[in-house]
């Protein structure tokens, strides 16, 4: 019987990876709150979510030539960062609002959380499973 961790884990370790290049992408939103004319940027969870359960997740290497090396796939996630509407337009062009990234960064560090405690417990349960406890 074939033992697969990617059925044992579901989607939750994409998950983790998406959660955390949307915190640093927040981050980045945060840092630079003063900067003129810088334009916030945000992940759209749910579609690239689908997309890596589907197997089509940017991060993935494609040739795009016969005499290309072919991988298994990249150390790095990429996914579409799209524009954050601003619901006041700022004088100096900048699209960031403070409160709104931060509710973002804190709405995502507790879903972060809960994949991260879903897994841990999955992987706890493994280990009892495996010791016959």
């Amino acid at each position: 019987m074939a033992f697969n961790l990617d059925n044992a884990f579901g989607m939750h370790g994409d998950a983790l990876k998406l959660r955390a290049k949307r915190t640093a992408q927040l981050a980045a939103n945060i840092a630079n709150v003063d900067t003129p004319n810088y334009k916030a940027k945000d992940i759209d969870f749910q579609s690239a979510l689908k997309q890596m359960q589907q197997g089509n997740d940017a991060s993935s290497l494609k040739r795009t030539h016969a005499g290309h090396i072919t991988g298994s796939g990249g150390s790095t996630l990429t996914v579409p960062l799209l524009y954050r509407v601003p619901l006041q337009p700022s004088l100096d062009g900048n699209t960031v609002n403070a409160q709104v990234e931060q509710a973002a960064f804190a709405k995502n560090s507790v879903e972060y959380q809960a994949s991260f405690d879903f897994l841990n417990s999955r992987i706890k349960g493994l280990k009892t499973a495996l010791k016959g406890e």
